[in-house]
């Protein structure tokens, strides 16, 4: 079993930049590629980006991967985006997510998910 717990989440204005953090419980957290996916109101959940054990990474978009950056610290068991040059598009529920095995940008290859992390963007 892993437990997740998201922080970072907030108001920014346009161009702005946060950093969410997903502190993971378990001895095992090294052994997880861990995802973030995102839902905006009134649509559904969708892969923002991923980074594997050995820290290799994917992301959902060539203009995400140029803002956005997926990290891991497998010390502190946590998985971080930093998100810069955020837009009022990037407002949703961002969700951290943990599975064994390969990276995938399916939500239901996750067995474990936070309970999410409000970030809002304004113009």
């Amino acid at each position: 079993q892993v437990q997740l717990v998201e922080s970072g989440g907030g108001l920014v204005q346009a161009g702005g930049s946060l950093r969410l953090s997903c502190a993971a419980s378990g001895r095992t957290f090294s052994s997880y590629t861990m995802g973030w996916f995102r839902q905006a109101p009134g649509k559904e959940r969708e892969f923002v980006a991923a980074i594997s054990r050995s820290s290799g990474t994917a992301y959902s978009t060539d203009s995400l991967k140029g803002r956005f950056t997926i990290s891991r610290d497998n010390a502190k068991n946590t998985v971080y985006l930093q998100m810069n040059s955020l837009k009022p598009e990037d407002t949703a529920v961002y969700y951290c997510a943990a599975k064994l095995g390969i990276i995938s940008s399916t939500e239901f290859a996750y067995n474990y998910w936070g309970q999410g992390t409000q970030v809002t963007v304004s113009s």
